[in-house]
């Protein structure tokens, strides 16, 4: 399994014959390496409705032909856009043929802006469980923190964390280490920062601040073998 990190929350994990995207934020994403037309996705995995997560996900699934899987006001949404969805609820967990998919709780708000600038309610914000090859990855979105993150980490242990730490809209790098140790996952990655002004951040601080678990500070395009 290869997983590689491309600015803001925008993760890559390839298994397989499987290519899967989470939060395929492209176009408009000053810091990703990505190009639209490039990239050939089989599954995308949306963790809530705001346009900098979403991003190009109609586009991307449509050009493949790719299965969107999201939560259920979400996946109905980009189902009337032309898309392939499939919606799923926060706890739910559903065993696809690339793995397993479980949507956990995030602290957070979720809705979609249209170019004629009307808010669509797109559901609860989420995290995701992604169990592929045996490991277990939690990409947890756009999130404050909260208690229940230590009860995700003892009820599926967790290799690899992907967690926000650029503040003001999700845990900034303080709160973001405290999840570290409530979630016990074996590498932590850090996400969601310095793609606008408001959530600039030096993920150096954040990686000071966890002093008993790793963290994989991860440049845009960096890829690793897990």
């Amino acid at each position: 399994m290869q997983i590689s990190y491309h600015g803001h929350s925008v993760v890559k994990i390839i298994t397989g014959n499987t290519s899967i995207f989470i939060d395929p934020f492209i176009t408009g994403n000053k810091l990703t390496d990505l190009v639209v037309g490039d990239e050939k996705p089989d599954i995308i995995l949306l963790t809530h409705g705001h346009n900098d997560h979403v991003g190009d996900t109609v586009a991307l699934a449509k050009a493949n032909d790719a299965l969107v899987i999201a939560t259920f006001e979400l996946a109905n949404y980009l189902e009337g856009q032309g898309v392939k969805t499939h919606g799923m609820g926060i706890g739910g967990t559903r065993v696809f043929d690339f793995g397993t998919v479980k949507f956990t709780q995030a602290f957070h708000s979720s809705s979609y802006t249209t170019e004629d600038n009307d808010i669509v309610y797109t559901g609860m914000p989420a995290g995701i469980l992604l169990t592929v090859e045996g490991k277990t990855i939690y990409h947890a979105g756009d999130t404050a923190l909260f208690g229940d993150m230590q009860m995700i980490g003892k009820r599926h242990p967790i290799d690899v964390a992907f967690l926000p730490i650029g503040d003001n809209f999700t845990m900034g790098p303080e709160d973001a280490a405290f999840a570290v140790e409530l979630l016990n996952p074996k590498v932590t990655i850090p996400i969601h920062f310095d793609t606008f002004p408001p959530i600039e951040q030096d993920p150096v601080v954040f990686k000071r601040l966890v002093t008993n678990h790793a963290v994989k500070i991860m440049q845009v395009g960096e890829a690793f073998e897990y």
